[in-house]
């Protein structure tokens, strides 16, 4: 789903940033770009960049609106290797910034803040490291923030809550630790997606988060304890929620469910109690509550007997369809 949602709002971008336009490249984003060009050392994946011909047209992953740069795509090359340029901050039209794919070091430049439009910025599948900076709170603009797949360490920024059109956060497979911050009961705008899958996040999730309507949380992969209900509600509008591969613990019994729920992994915890039959009622398209602590006949009806036994599995006592053992 994440990935979806990624490729949707990404082409939407394209599609925005790509509009016809009858002006040429300014000369001063030309002058930026051909620096950062001699920056990554003049690498293949630029080779399209050449100073006679107009970047809006003609360079790749460059896309402009009334000549001025709005789209800076650079990924899928791990023969680009080195930091951030500076530069990137003094393309001050940009609404995307995609370097993903390639072998990026150190860590984003304070000069990012100086893109005051941007939108959607994809740095995932790198080596970027150390904290994750707070100066990224000043661009008040990004809907979407992947950080995905690098080393970055530290906690979880408590400023997330402080931007205001934010949709989508995506720290998966890094080494983030600590708990989830007790602001986030708070975001000045609607809750945003949050993916922080494979780190090394600990703790008690703040009960704070009982009054946050998150459309889709994934914490899987990493050490969180005690209760992990506040995340469920009868009037949430939660689509995906994988708590899996932590250490909760919470009586799923005593849940309730919004009916949007359609992505539901709880696996590998330890929660207890029975199946709701208020299960039956959703429109499950993934289910996954093996080895946890879970007991009862599983209710029959709607998705619930469509999975596989092994997704019912490693209980202390289920039974009933799908697993081959009777009630």
């Amino acid at each position: 789903m994440k990935l979806l949602i990624r490729l949707s709002i990404f082409f939407a971008a394209l599609s925005i940033s790509s509009l016809p336009s009858s002006y040429s490249c300014n000369p001063k984003d030309k002058n930026t770009l051909l620096q950062i060009k001699k920056h990554f050392n003049n690498p293949k994946l630029l080779s399209s960049w050449d100073p006679q011909t107009d970047c809006c047209t003609s360079w790749t992953g460059i896309e402009c609106t009334n000549g001025r740069v709005t789209l800076f795509s650079m990924a899928n090359d791990d023969s680009v290797v080195g930091q951030i340029p500076d530069q990137i901050g003094d393309l001050p039209e940009l609404r995307t910034l995609e370097m993903s794919f390639i072998n990026l070091t150190g860590n984003i430049p304070r000069t990012i803040t100086k893109l005051k439009h941007l939108v959607l910025i994809f740095l995932s599948w790198n080596r970027l490291s150390g904290p994750i900076p707070d100066y990224i709170s000043e661009l008040k603009s990004v809907t979407f923030l992947d950080i995905s797949f690098n080393k970055f360490t530290g906690p979880i920024p408590g400023w997330l809550t402080q931007m205001p059109k934010l949709q989508t956060f995506q720290a998966n497979n890094n080494s983030l630790t600590g708990p989830i911050p007790n602001s986030f009961g708070s975001f000045v705008g609607n809750a945003p997606n949050l993916f922080l899958p494979y780190n090394k996040l600990s703790g008690k999730i703040p009960e704070s988060l009982s009054k946050i309507d998150f459309q889709a949380v994934v914490l899987k992969g990493n050490g969180f304890t005690g209760d992990g209900s506040m995340f469920f509600g009868g009037n949430k509008r939660t689509v995906q929620l994988d708590l899996s591969r932590n250490l909760f613990e919470f009586d799923l019994s005593k849940v309730k469910f919004g009916k949007s729920m359609a992505l539901l992994d709880l696996s590998h915890n330890r929660i207890f109690g029975t199946l709701p039959r208020e299960l039956t009622e959703l429109r499950l398209e993934r289910f996954n509550i093996s080895y946890n602590r879970l007991c009862g006949k599983i209710p029959r009806g709607g998705q619930l007997q469509t999975f596989k036994s092994y997704e019912f599995a490693e209980n202390r006592c289920l039974c009933g369809s799908p697993l081959k053992k009777a009630c």
